[in-house]
């Protein structure tokens, strides 16, 4: 099954819905809410590299609010256990069996707050739930609720006490990005709403998580070219041997790719994925999965810097290949 025309317009009608809801509270951020959303419906996972005060937890609530579901924020620190995510059993004397008692893993949205500063083994626990969908304590298996989505942050400032996520812990995030602080207009109408607490913003549901999931099988069937999947793995062999990298994108990041390259595609009104669709997704898709070399970091190169060389020196297919 291949998605129709008429299904890419009703996807994107229904994008630019909830985009625009999530808009009225993380005002002037457009681009990084479309891709929280381009996330959610690609089924992966987003990390968040953001100083304090700049609306991490306004935006996973809102996401929440705006498609009916559930949402938690979990603070992350270094005496948190993994039951404290996952949950746990208790023995209930009056039945004499154990009962489980659910964590905040149990949402359909989950803020993960500085994700670095809890121990490995209690990432690896979220990181688990995030891969499989499902959490299993003393044997027993509980799955999480649909649409699920993890939305971990990390302070790039104070690395003071942390533990840095590996680089295979990495690869299980769809895409990294930062929201940045708002722009003059936009903190000017923040302002003006002083008189009223963050918590006191909701916004109204404009789709329920049923119909969101359905979205989500609806974007895997956007149409691929042989000719995108070849620009992709050009993409990332050249990242495999640029010089100034030490570990390329792996074959998870290229799947990961034309996953979200499929979501972006259909919110622009596209049954088929061209090769602007790729190139609009490969930074935050693709950087924070580069290891670069010691030298070239301390010469001032970023994965960011590889990822649009990288593009600029890989030839995409013409639109007459692509289309």
């Amino acid at each position: 099954m291949t998605m129709t025309p008429e299904d890419a317009t009703r996807f994107a009608s229904n994008l630019d819905e909830l985009v625009g809801a999530v808009e009225e509270i993380l005002l002037g951020k457009n681009r990084v809410i479309r891709l929280a959303f381009t996330a959610l419906l690609s089924e992966g996972h987003l990390l968040l590299e953001d100083v304090p005060g700049t609306g991490k937890t306004s935006l996973a609530r809102a996401m929440a609010q705006s498609v009916a579901g559930s949402s938690n924020r979990v603070q992350f620190t270094p005496d948190l256990l993994p039951g404290d995510i996952t949950g746990v059993s208790v023995y209930d004397q009056r039945s004499g069996a154990f009962e489980f008692h659910p964590g905040p893993v149990f949402a359909n949205i989950v803020l993960a707050d500085e994700i670095n500063r809890a121990s490995p083994k209690t990432q690896s626990a979220l990181l688990e739930v995030m891969e499989e969908g499902q959490v299993t304590v003393d044997g027993q298996t509980h799955v999480v609720a649909r649409p699920f989505m993890v939305i971990a942050t990390q302070n790039p400032v104070e690395q003071a006490g942390t533990y840095r996520l590996p680089e295979a812990q990495l690869d299980r995030f769809l895409m990294r990005t930062s929201i940045g602080y708002p722009d003059h207009a936009s903190t000017i109408r923040i302002l003006e709403g002083t008189d009223q607490r963050a918590h006191d913003h909701r916004v109204e549901p404009r789709l329920d998580a049923e119909q969101i999931v359905e979205m989500a099988a609806v974007a895997r069937t956007v149409y691929v070219d042989p000719t995108i999947n070849d620009y992709v793995s050009r993409l990332v062999d050249a990242t495999r041997s640029a010089t100034e990298v030490r570990l390329g994108v792996s074959v998870r990041g290229a799947l990961s790719l034309v996953r979200a390259a499929k979501t972006h595609a259909a919110g622009r009104g596209r049954h088929y994925v061209v090769p602007d669709d790729v190139k609009a997704l490969a930074e935050p898709v693709l950087a924070h999965r580069l290891i670069l070399d010691p030298e070239a970091e301390f010469d001032g190169v970023t994965a960011s810097n590889m990822i649009a060389q990288v593009l600029i020196e890989t030839p995409p297919p013409s639109a007459r290949q692509a289309g």
